[in-house]
């Protein structure tokens, strides 16, 4: 059975893994393990030892906190699964792609889009 905390800390290697552009081949070559066990750590199936997770930070550019921060949000889930925004946002490739597209705009269009889609969300509501 999967343990909340594994799969939550799988969740935050996948959502850097996807924001850095890297691939599970790519974070098991820096790590040193085949990419099968950063499918199974991804997806909670299997734990991170505190080693391991140290050698993936390091490969993510990341501190060790990071896989941990957002842990205690249940609330913050159920309150935006109440406003139609689903409860694990960062498990959608697409959302993740368009966060990653969206941070490579330059900051005034970047700035610019974003007052666009706040219109736009405003008004559809």
């Amino acid at each position: 059975m999967k343990h909340p905390v594994d799969v939550h800390v799988g969740k935050r290697v996948r959502h850097r893994r996807w924001m850095v552009g890297m691939t599970q081949q790519q974070l098991a070559g820096k790590v040193g393990i085949k990419f099968q066990q950063i499918q199974k750590y991804e997806t909670g199936m299997n734990r991170i030892s505190a080693s391991r997770l140290w050698d993936i930070a390091e490969a993510l550019d990341v501190p060790v906190s990071f896989f941990f921060e957002g842990i205690n949000d249940e609330a913050d889930t159920a309150a935006r699964e109440k406003e139609g925004v689903p409860g694990d946002i960062l498990a959608d490739k697409e959302a993740l792609e368009l966060i990653r597209s969206y941070y490579q705009i330059p900051e005034l269009q970047r700035r610019r889009l974003f007052d666009l889609a706040r219109a736009i969300s405003q008004d559809a509501a």
